[in-house]
């Protein structure tokens, strides 16, 4: 599932994070001062040692459950339950994504090249569920559910904003793979021809046999805000970019434009897209 960065240009845990960290820091504070390990912790509050470890170290979203638990366990002091009032992180994004993701609220365009599926924006929870199937280290079905969860909650953007440009260019292959199977594809292809009708979204398929390609380099996105600044994002494995550079941004809004020249045009892709249908 596709689908962040401290500054411009540069990767690693966005600013919303921050607030995960001081609260594990809380409660491993709390925990050493009361003279219990990690796993005697766990077996207190009926959460795994992981799940500690994970809390601790701002990487989970700690439920509610497990804050009232910390807290009764820690003697009652209160500073659980107001350190987590504070927390501010999206379950379900990518560390390296969130910061992308609250730009995506406000943007007036935002323009999308994807190579490796279809981009998240588009995807059905069929296709999601199955692209989560083969993720490794393998997902437990909390974070499968949190991902999806978020994704349909960004997917609202483009029903919602109409006003907001979006554009997606998308690799005819990742199409062809059939992820998921024949029926899984099927409704795929479906919910990206309903949203192909929206007047605020144009969607282009670059076919398959094309002998000129300016995309070569790799994924990527583009997005206007509302002060018509742009930025980039670009994604690879474990890790992701967000580029204010207007030098680079530049170059990549270059490219864009070349691809949109060289993929199908809209009612091509369309057809296209209702040929592959008819074929599964």
């Amino acid at each position: 599932m596709v689908d962040g960065a401290v500054g411009a240009g540069t990767g690693g845990e966005p600013e919303s994070s921050d607030s995960l960290r001081t609260f594990g820091a809380v409660v491993q504070g709390l925990r050493e001062h009361a003279g219990l390990s990690r796993e005697e912790f766990g077996e207190l509050v009926m959460f795994s040692k992981h799940t500690v470890a994970s809390v601790e170290l701002g990487r989970r979203m700690p439920d509610p459950v497990f804050v009232e638990r910390a807290e009764e366990a820690l003697g009652n002091t209160g500073a659980l339950q107001r350190a987590a009032q504070c927390l501010a992180r999206q379950p379900g994004l990518a560390a390296w994504f969130r910061q992308w993701a609250r730009l995506e609220k406000t943007a007036i365009a935002l323009y999308t090249y994807e190579s490796r599926m279809v981009a998240g924006l588009l995807q059905t929870e069929a296709y999601a569920r199955a692209m989560a199937l083969d993720h490794l280290p393998p997902l437990d079905d909390t974070e499968i559910d949190e991902r999806w969860a978020a994704r349909a909650e960004r997917q609202k953007l483009l029903r919602e904003r109409l006003n907001t440009a979006f554009g997606f260019i998308l690799e005819e292959h990742v199409f062809l793979r059939r992820t998921g199977g024949a029926d899984v594809t099927r409704g795929l292809i479906d919910l990206v021809l309903e949203v192909a009708q929206l007047r605020n979204v144009e969607i282009q398929i670059m076919p398959l046999v094309q002998e000129s390609h300016t995309g070569m380099q790799g994924p990527f996105q583009l997005l206007e805000t509302p002060e018509n600044q742009w930025f980039a994002y670009t994604e690879g494995q474990e890790s992701g970019q967000l580029i204010a550079d207007r030098k680079v941004v530049s170059v990549l809004q270059r490219r864009y434009a070349r691809m949109r020249s060289q993929a199908l045009t809209m009612q091509d892709s369309v057809s296209l897209l209702e040929r592959m249908r008819g074929e599964l």
